[in-house]
């Protein structure tokens, strides 16, 4: 009869390499790095192999592997599975790497730092103080070689090999046989007397100066190298100096050296250790304490390391969220620690949680994912924004508050090349009419209009036909003169998609009615466009064969290369303007009922914005860009939860301000609007505005056509003919009284966006607001009526009271 038997080794479920790894510390253990089968995540394998002769090694091995097996502390290396045969014994632990070879990585690649330093000695003196304080063992072989550091910087503490009772119940301390080790020996356990009087952890503490020492200067060559402190910074230096000190009596305890270093002043005081302190009591802190690190976590991350951010910091971020309460709170620093990670590992843990983040109902955090979209929209695929992400940010086109209004339309220049057919030419274009029709924020207006030039390229050429040039039209007639340029120069960013028919009837004739804006920044960029578009028109008729050429994009399918020729024009709109819109939400919130509306008008350039003056209340302009005062009855239904002045937006407004700075181009006219003075330093708007023409986002035939030379001599110019008018007098401005005019006598022309119906939009939609309003007041009166006879009818006739006389 046969038998088979099994080996264990072969069965083990861990594979190691066939060589030690670089670095393997003094002693009888070899250190391998391995890999777990089933899973393939690395691991560190430390292989004792068994020699005849050498069983006094053996039971030193042996006891190793028992105590690493027994003890579980967080600073103490990890032990996950082991293997104990007769031939060898094989010790699974986490991947780790010696403390040495680390530290001269470190040093090689320059990121060696004292905070990581002074957190790694913190955790070797927490593992000593639970060994001797909490189980009464004495280490005995605290030294580099038995330290070790795991993928996220955390220091371990191994080599227990020599460990032994503090109690003096397990006998000698064990004979270690290694020069290499023994040379980190106190000097009293030279004396054999024993006369020297010293606590139990003296021997632990002076071997802990001797890797303070090492940590900071190299390896020791002997024990009077540790007379000079060397690299030893000086808040260390008075605390290593009680380590390493002749009398074994006055070396403190690890949990007194602890408390010593954590004074103020102290090595271990820093941010670096409170952090990562914080982070493994962060289970039992209150979620105040939670959100107020969180906030503060984002300022200190670029100065920690890159590993303890990836290994350490992310997880408890992705679990904050995942099962706290953190919030919107925790996504600046998750996107900060983001940038640490390869593609692949961003796919896998940061995509998961910001696909979750965009079904929640929270403003902060809506907000919040839509301006760092930046950072992540670059790892989402197609299906995930269509079918996850879309549905969603879509919401926020309908949001009572302006601030997010604003950053989900500046949302879809990231969203918008990842879009499906259905999504962007049918769902965003309806969101988009809507919003520069009716929307009361000028601002808002202005950016749907930048937006759509410049995803305007990625439309389908129906869509194109259907909706650019009636988009464009109609913000050339909008009373907010940032959304008439926006429309003057969405015409010049898409120039390449209207054909010369187009460009003759439908774009010219609206530009040169632009020619006598009241705004001069509104007349010089029509004049720009003008003559750009009468310049192309003028060499396809200089040259027919041309015409195939120049309305090549016409027709042709979405173009998504097009979107970078037009990523600098009118950028003025996305950035300055959203600055402008925070300081218009907090200047001018929703008129609360009873209050009368603030008339104002710009103001002409160069002077100073007069003070606001209340007027009566009257009927605002269609199109009114300031906040319109609702209807009282509306206004009592509200709920508390859609009105967007009672949130704390103070600190969105204070990231907006950084781009306001970048970007200013509220001055002049438009800072009068908010009640502010313009600041003579800063730029006139017109140059603020980007230049289509000098940023060379046109084409060559598309620049601004040289000055003519002057006429002959004697040739005398139109301009100065008399054609039978009045005498020529001294007016000023020209177009200075066409403001009024324009309110009162110009009608918007009919445009068509699609299937909408754009003419008289603005007033159909007023007409209807107070149709409704009317029946609510109608309805209410006759309720108030009902339950008045309701309460008549019940008490019966009412009867006079009678004085009661003393």
């Amino acid at each position: 009869m046969w038998f088979f038997v099994r080996d264990p080794v072969r069965d083990f479920p861990f594979e190691l390499s066939p060589e030690p790894a670089e670095g393997s510390p003094p002693g009888p253990w070899a250190l391998h790095r391995g890999r777990k089968k089933a899973t393939g995540s690395p691991v560190s394998i430390f292989v004792y192999d068994v020699k005849p002769g050498a069983e006094e090694q053996t039971q030193v091995a042996k006891a190793a592997f028992k105590r690493l097996k027994t003890l579980r502390h967080p600073n103490i290396l990890a032990y996950i599975d082991g293997l104990e045969t007769d031939k060898c014994l094989h010790v699974v632990t986490e991947a780790v790497t010696p403390l040495g070879l680390y530290l001269k990585t470190q040093a090689e690649a320059g990121a060696s730092k004292e905070l990581e330093l002074s957190w790694g000695l913190h955790q070797i003196v927490k593992a000593l103080s639970f060994l001797v304080n909490d189980c009464s063992l004495i280490h005995n072989n605290v030294c580099m070689a038995a330290v070790f550091v795991d993928r996220a910087g955390e220091w371990k503490l191994g080599g227990l090999d020599y460990m032994y009772s503090a109690q003096g119940n397990g006998g000698a301390p064990p004979h270690k046989g290694i020069p290499e080790l023994e040379q980190y020996d106190p000097p009293e356990l030279a004396d054999s007397s024993g006369r020297a009087v010293r606590e139990k952890w003296s021997a632990d503490m002076w071997r802990l100066g001797c890797l303070i020492w090492e940590v900071f200067n190299g390896p020791l060559p002997r024990a009077t190298a540790l007379r000079n402190p060397g690299k030893i910074p000086k808040s260390l230096v008075p605390h290593y100096c009680e380590l390493v000190g002749a009398n074994p009596k006055v070396r403190p305890n690890p949990a007194r050296f602890l408390q010593n270093c954590r004074a103020p002043g102290g090595f271990m005081n820093n941010r670096f250790v409170e952090t990562n302190l914080f982070l493994e009591e962060i289970q039992i802190k209150e979620p105040a304490e939670k959100q107020k690190f969180f906030q503060e976590l984002s300022k200190s991350l670029d100065s920690f390391p890159e590993d303890f951010c990836r290994h350490k910091v992310l997880p408890q971020l992705l679990t904050a969220f995942e099962f706290g309460s953190a919030g919107a709170v925790v996504l600046t620093p998750l996107f900060k620690v983001g940038k640490f990670l390869s593609a692949e590992e961003y796919q896998q843990k940061i995509i998961p949680v910001v696909v979750k983040m965009f079904s929640s109902t929270d403003r902060a955090m809506r907000i919040r994912l839509l301006q760092q979209m930046e950072q992540f929209i670059q790892y989402l695929d197609e299906p995930t924004v269509n079918t996850q992400i879309f549905p969603h940010v879509v919401h926020g086109f309908l949001d009572t508050n302006p601030a997010i209004r604003e950053q989900t339309v500046k949302s879809m220049l990231l969203l918008a090349p990842k879009l499906n057919e259905t999504n962007l030419n049918v769902e965003l274009m309806k969101h988009f009419a809507r919003l520069q029709a009716k929307d009361e924020q000028g601002p808002i207006r202005c950016n749907t209009t930048v937006c759509l030039g410049k995803i305007g390229s990625y439309l389908s050429a129906s869509t194109r036909h259907r909706v650019l040039t009636s988009a464009f039209s109609r913000a050339t007639k909008d009373p907010f003169a940032p959304s008439r340029v926006a429309g003057v120069l969405g015409f010049a960013a898409t120039h390449n998609l209207y054909s010369m028919n187009d460009c003759a009837h439908k774009i010219l004739p609206v530009l040169c009615g632009l020619t006598v804006d009241p705004e001069k920044s509104v007349r010089d960029q029509a004049f720009k466009a003008i003559r750009s578009f009468l310049s192309k028109l003028e060499s396809v008729s200089e040259d027919p064969t041309q015409l195939a050429e120049v309305e090549k994009d016409v027709h042709a399918a979405s173009s998504p290369g097009m979107g970078g020729a037009a990523a600098s024009w009118a950028g003025w709109a996305v950035t300055g303007v959203s600055s402008f819109t925070s300081k218009l939400i907090r200047t001018h919130p929703t008129a609360a009922p009873g209050e009368p509306n603030i008339s104002q008008r710009p103001t002409p350039e160069g002077l100073p914005a007069p003070a606001p003056t209340p007027v009566p209340p009257t009927p605002v302009t269609p199109g009114h860009w300031e906040a319109q005062e609702e209807d009282k009855d509306t206004a009592e239904d509200s709920s508390a939860t859609d009105r967007w002045d009672d949130e704390d937006w103070g600190s969105l407004e204070e990231a907006e301000s950084v781009l306001a700075r970048q970007d200013n181009w509220s001055t002049g006219s438009q800072a009068s609007r908010v009640g502010q003075t313009s600041n003579p330093d800063h730029k006139s708007p017109e140059s603020d505005w980007s230049s289509w023409e000098a940023e060379g986002s046109w084409e060559q035939g598309w620049q601004e056509p040289n000055p003519q030379e002057p006429p002959p001599e004697g040739t005398q110019l139109a301009s100065e003919y008399n054609w039978g008018g009045s005498e020529p007098s001294d007016k000023g401005d020209p177009f200075a009284d066409l403001l009024a005019r324009r309110e009162v006598g110009t009608q918007p022309r009919p445009d068509s966006w699609g299937d909408d119906n754009w003419d008289g939009l603005e007033t159909e939609s007023r007409q209807v607001k107070a149709e409704l309003a009317r029946k609510k007041r109608e309805e209410r009166r006759r309720e108030m009526e009902a339950k008045r006879a309701e309460k008549k009818a019940a008490k019966g006739p009412m009867k006079l009271g009678t004085r009661k006389l003393d």
